[in-house]
């Protein structure tokens, strides 16, 4: 029998900064990227400002840890917000370009940096004159195209980036614009109100519609009968930076929801100079329980009007 052939799934890794401190670079330990800068003047990314039709010119360094010499892919990419968590991730080569990415250019496209050295490299930054005004993130990319292949039947094949943010805007006039999309809530109860715990699970997708990089906040507030609070809290797991144009899908737990209640859910989105907010209605009951105590009751009415008719008929004979 003919074994199937090996499958090799090729991983892009990107490591990003995520950390706000001003004299990092970002660094998967072995290499780094970060832009060119004095030992007075350090700066962890690229923020940049430009009018449409400009040129920017810079420099990044890419560091190499290692005792080998290591050769480098550079390149510029488009970030987005990743759908799982809102991470700050950046297109791969092969995706299309639309800012940043196409508007980039370092000197040279390939470096080799000797063991423990680094090399600084040249960039052109040309602003279309029809760019938008607001922010264009995106990154300076420097990736090992040697790619690591496992063993096994399904080999794994991993290449690894690091990439430096970049931060361009275009001047002109900005639109702060946040949303609040597709609210939606999902109950977990017993079937016997009080016999065990209740938990929601709130579900929504938080949208930049502007042309700026917001930094949200999200608050919850529930009510129930007669308009009475049961939570008011602000929500955790937002996206440090929700980038122009993006959109993520969040939930939010609620732990000892209401078993037997009705209400409204909503959930207010904000950030600089923008805010708004949407809510879901819900009904919380135990059906199961509900349709037993509706049959018990219907058994109870059909026993009592049978006995009153029989006794009805005893009383003519």
């Amino acid at each position: 029998m003919r074994k199937p052939s090996r499958a090799v799934l090729l991983l892009l890794l990107l490591c990003f900064l995520l950390s706000g401190a001003p004299a990092q670079a970002a660094d998967n330990g072995s290499w780094s990227v970060f832009p060119y800068a004095t030992e007075l003047a350090r700066r962890p990314y690229f923020h940049l400002s430009a009018d449409p039709g400009d040129t920017v010119r810079d420099r990044v360094v890419v560091a190499n840890k290692t005792a080998r010499p290591m050769t480098f892919r550079l390149y510029a990419a488009d970030a987005y917000n990743t759908a799982r968590d809102g991470g700050f991730a950046v297109r791969t080569r092969k995706e299309k370009q639309r800012g940043v990415g196409v508007w980039a250019r370092p000197a040279r496209t390939r470096v080799t940096v000797p063991p423990r050295g680094r090399v600084t490299v040249p960039i052109t930054i040309k602003v279309p004159e029809r760019a938008e005004p607001g922010d264009h993130p995106g990154a300076i990319v420097a990736l090992d195209e040697r790619i690591d292949r496992g063993d096994g039947s399904l080999a794994l094949g991993v290449q690894r980036a690091v990439a430096a943010r970049v931060y361009l805007r275009i001047s002109g006039p900005t639109m702060p614009a946040i949303s609040v999309e597709r609210v939606k809530v999902e109950h977990s109860r017993p079937m016997v109100p009080g016999t065990g715990p209740s938990t929601a699970v709130i579900s929504y997708t938080l949208r930049n519609r502007g042309n700026v990089t917001l930094d949200p906040s999200v608050r919850l507030h529930a009510s129930g009968l007669f308009g009475r609070t049961l939570l008011a809290r602000s929500l955790s797991g937002t996206p440090a930076e929700l980038l122009p144009g993006q959109r993520v899908r969040l939930t939010a737990r609620w732990n000892g929801a209401p078993q037997f209640d009705r209400g409204d859910i909503t959930l207010t989105a904000s950030a600089r100079e923008t805010r708004e907010s949407a809510s879901v209605s819900y009904l919380a009951l135990p059906w199961v329980f509900v349709l037993a105590v509706a049959a018990i009751l219907v058994t109870g009415v059909t026993v009592a009007v049978r006995t009153r008719r029989s006794r009805r008929g005893a009383g003519h004979i």
